[in-house]
């Protein structure tokens, strides 16, 4: 058979293994009572996906994930990236999201039944208010992901760190983690949805500590220290330094 026509067979059956996996998850998502249910059972399925697709992939590193609450952030570079680190990470991670994924059909709903949070880019008063809710969750010792970067694009390479993720751990006190997401922007990159074959891994690296009790410019640290840290690791130019 053509590669094409191979290509094209496993398309779908990805697709219809997702959307299948998926219709499992939202039940479970309205049935279950309580945020830590939903999350074990769609955990699972979020890594019974990538198990049943052909796309086993790799963690390094997780002995560097604390047991206590800490910040993840990982470069983002593909619509994979999100269903990835949350199938890698243990499931107490919610998830800090673009406000405009609220506006698909019943993903806003789904989503805040899992306990993740939302974050306006656009709205200053609004990303104000948004940082607000995500600190007081932090304080209730919740674990948050971050993407900083925000979005993603066709262009290889890191770009600019919005600080929410830093400012975040550095007023709660959490450490933050440092993760290197690799092979997600080969298999299924911006504007595109048909994936491509290819490995998947991810480094977990050493977490930073939080700012000490004196430490002015705390968040910047955390975010620029960060930030080298991935982009030492994820073979990819640096979008800001062009």
């Amino acid at each position: 058979m053509p590669r094409h026509l191979l290509r094209s067979a496993w398309g779908i059956y990805v697709g219809l293994a997702f959307a299948t996996l998926l219709i499992l998850a939202v039940l479970c998502v309205v049935l279950l009572p309580t945020v830590k249910l939903r999350r074990d059972a769609s955990h699972a399925l979020a890594r019974l996906f990538f198990a049943v697709s052909g796309l086993p992939f790799q963690v390094r590193g997780n002995q560097h994930l604390p047991d206590a609450q800490a910040v993840v952030v990982a470069n983002h570079a593909s619509y994979l990236d999100g269903p990835l680190l949350y199938a890698a990470l243990p499931p107490r991670f919610g998830f800090v999201i673009k406000k405009e994924v609220v506006g698909i059909p019943l993903a806003g709903w789904l989503l805040r039944r899992l306990g993740h949070e939302f974050v306006d880019r656009h709205d200053k008063a609004e990303s104000a208010k948004d940082a607000r809710r995500i600190l007081k969750a932090a304080f209730k010792g919740d674990s948050v992901a971050f993407f900083p970067e925000g979005t993603f694009s066709e262009t290889p390479g890191l770009a600019r760190f919005h600080s929410g993720a830093f400012v975040t751990a550095a007023k709660a006190g959490m450490p933050v983690v440092p993760v290197v997401i690799h092979g997600a922007r080969h298999i299924l990159p911006a504007n595109c949805w048909w994936p491509r074959r290819g490995p998947l891994s991810l480094d977990i690296l050493e977490p930073l500590p939080p700012p000490g009790p004196g430490e002015t410019n705390g968040a910047a640290r955390l975010r620029d220290e960060t930030r080298r840290r991935i982009l030492a690791r994820l073979e990819e130019p640096d979008l800001v330094g062009e």
